[in-house]
């Protein structure tokens, strides 16, 4: 699997909002502000995730067609992924 810069720079982006995170705590900012953040960190996540799961099942179908797999499995297992990182 090969991560492209556009997936790098998401967790770069995501990384930069964690310590801010942790600036606002070590501010004690209002508990309101920081869940908001921490909440717009895990959406960033979870999207970095499906981008992952998705490119790399792209990946493997074609791989697989090209075999002449069954590539049912193959969106199962990434199905199964995205349903256990939730």
């Amino acid at each position: 699997m090969q991560y492209d810069d556009q997936m790098k720079n998401r967790i770069k982006r995501i990384e930069g909002q964690l310590r801010g995170i942790l600036k606002m705590m070590e501010e004690n900012k209002d508990c309101r502000e920081v869940i908001t953040q921490l909440s717009a960190s895990r959406t960033a996540i979870d999207r970095t995730i499906g981008v992952v799961v998705s490119s790399n099942l792209v990946d493997c179908v074609r791989k697989a067609e090209a075999n002449g797999e069954d590539t049912e499995k193959l969106v199962q297992d990434a199905v199964n992924l995205l349903v256990k990182s939730r």
